[in-house]
């Protein structure tokens, strides 16, 4: 059964084995939350407090020096710049909430964290790694739908709205990824699923695996209310027959399908062959195609790095390597647009410290030297897909005119 307690935060009782589970709901920027969970626990009443964080928001909350250890160039190289930027994206948009309730985010996970350790109780870290969780996000909608899901997290960077305490208060209707995505989740089962149910389902399964034996009787867990009345049903159904093979499903990314792999390659193969036709009709039309190849694709290229104001000697690299890495699909414009910002203007320490802050206002984003290598790197990618696509019609354009 689920009550409100005198704060008003949702509150379910429920029993599995020989423990019990003390689910609240809060709002992850909310006073009253955090002040609710340390009352809770400073009651005694807990032998253990289970929090809604994975290991890597863990350290991001209790260790905000955390972004400094991180290795810009590793991430860029693994494919990781866009999913570091939506983490950061939403960073950004919990700390505009904060800014303007003058509460910060995860208020309440702090509390728990500070509380639970006063007490000398185990903390449980029970969710699912932030990257991912947004990764099944985005292999969750048909690829002409990421668009829309991306423009929806930026529209959060850009917004100056302001929010009113009761806005803030309703946020313990959802979580904060939840509230993020909100627009769409409402309306998507695809989206909804790895956001929520997902979770839901992950998170009972860790409770269960931190508790197999049944060590901690009284487990007081702190989760969004969003996600209350899941993890209630999955903690008051049966013990599922293989429970780590069923996290271990909920941990794994989809694999991407092996055709798209391929679609660079048929690219490349048409170009080179447009180039082909073009010299053996004429040396001076295969001149021409390649010039503007050359052309089109390395002014979209460089032209997307200036709007992320690239180091001028960025840019250059940027218009003459973008024309080459577009006929090598194992490196991308991207990444040597990167490299050479970088290599110019090296991150700092200092710039380490304060990323999370200065992304929280859209100006920041190219103020920072780490934010703005991202910038750099994601901006240079699409000038030079944009470049190839249009490019490549305009070779066909001249051959079939020709």
């Amino acid at each position: 059964m689920t009550a409100a307690t005198e704060t008003g935060g949702p509150r379910r009782e429920v029993t599995a084995g020989d423990s019990q589970y003390t689910l609240l709901g809060t709002a992850h920027v909310s006073q009253a939350s955090a002040d609710e969970v340390a009352e809770l626990i400073r009651s005694g009443d807990f032998d253990a407090v289970a929090i809604e964080l994975c290991q890597t928001r863990y350290q991001s909350l209790t260790n905000p020096d955390s972004m400094a250890q991180m290795d810009l160039f590793q991430v860029i190289r693994e494919g990781k710049a866009g999913m570091v930027a939506a983490s950061l994206a939403l960073g950004a948009y919990q700390q505009r909430i904060a800014e303007q309730s003058g509460i910060q985010p995860g208020a309440e996970m702090r509390a728990a964290i500070t509380e639970a350790k006063a007490a000398g109780i185990p903390v449980m870290l029970v969710d699912r790694d932030i990257g991912t969780t947004l990764r099944r996000v985005y292999h969750s909608v048909p690829w002409w739908q990421r668009f829309g899901l991306i423009s929806g997290l930026m529209a959060s960077l850009v917004s100056r709205q302001d929010i009113s305490a009761e806005e803030i208060e309703r946020l313990k209707e959802g979580d904060v990824l939840e509230s993020t995505f909100a627009e769409f989740a409402e309306r998507s089962e695809r989206l909804y699923r790895p956001l929520i149910a997902e979770r839901d389902s992950y998170m009972a399964l860790r409770l269960r695996e931190e508790n197999q034996n049944g060590q901690y009787r009284n487990v007081l867990v702190v989760i969004g209310a969003g996600h209350l009345k899941g993890l209630a049903n999955h903690l008051e159904a049966p013990a599922p027959a293989e429970p780590a093979r069923e996290r271990d499903a909920l941990d794994t990314v989809p694999r991407k399908t092996r055709w798209p792999k391929a679609i660079p390659w048929v690219v490349v193969a048409l170009i080179l062959s447009g180039f082909a036709i073009g010299f053996s009709r004429n040396p001076q039309l295969g001149a021409q195609l390649v010039g503007e190849w050359f052309l089109i694709n390395g002014v979209l290229s460089a032209a997307a790095t200036a709007i992320a104001w690239a180091h001028p000697l960025t840019i250059l690299g940027t218009f003459f390597a973008a024309p080459l890495t577009s006929l090598n699909p194992t490196i991308g414009a991207g990444f040597v647009a990167a490299g050479i910002e970088m290599t110019l203007r090296k991150p700092t320490v200092g710039d380490f410290a304060t990323l999370r802050r200065d992304v929280a206002a859209l100006k920041g984003w190219w103020r920072n030297r780490v934010s703005r290598t991202l910038l750099v790197f994601l901006l240079a990618t699409f000038g030079s897909a944009a470049g190839t696509y249009i490019a490549g019609f305009r070779i066909f354009e001249q051959l079939i005119s020709s």
